[in-house]
């Protein structure tokens, strides 16, 4: 596997380990990318976090044409954008969607996301450590996409 796995972060989760700990923990978004490096191992892999929704979709395009696996945490936006939900469509390899919290516990106004019906899988709950988890699950996803014959 030669091509990088995306890990994208969405809006306010650059302020993670400050922000709310009692919501989203008190792990800083520095941790969450070791953890996510450990747990690609050799894997390549593009990290990164803007509150812009622009600049997701076109980190999303981005990764369209060079990656070959997407874990993304739209945050706020997996509610409101339905420009990334569109942008995500094109990707041709799995995707997962991450939340730390789960959302389905929350206030109601968390409970549909827009990027769930064009995602692979979907990950909320776990706390940061959802993160190295999905990795996992990307990586393994990947190796059986590239085992099946052209």
């Amino acid at each position: 596997m030669s091509k990088p796995i995306f890990v994208l972060n969405g809006p306010n989760l650059n302020r993670l380990g400050r922000r709310e700990p009692e919501v989203y923990g008190y792990t800083t978004l520095a941790d969450v990318e070791k953890m996510c490096r450990a747990a690609a191992g050799d894997t390549p892999l593009e990290f990164r976090q803007s509150n812009s929704e622009t600049q997701l979709i076109e980190w999303i395009h981005e990764a369209t044409d060079t990656a070959s696996g997407l874990l993304f945490n739209p945050a706020a936006y997996t509610f409101t954008s339905m420009a990334i939900m569109d942008a995500l469509k094109m990707f041709s390899g799995p995707v997962i969607e991450l939340h730390i919290t789960n959302i389905h516990r929350r206030e109601e106004m968390y409970h549909h996301s827009l990027m769930s019906g064009v995602v692979t899988a979907v990950i909320a709950g776990l706390g940061a450590k959802g993160y190295p988890t999905a990795i996992g699950a990307l990586k393994e996803m990947i190796a059986e996409q590239e085992a099946i014959p052209a």
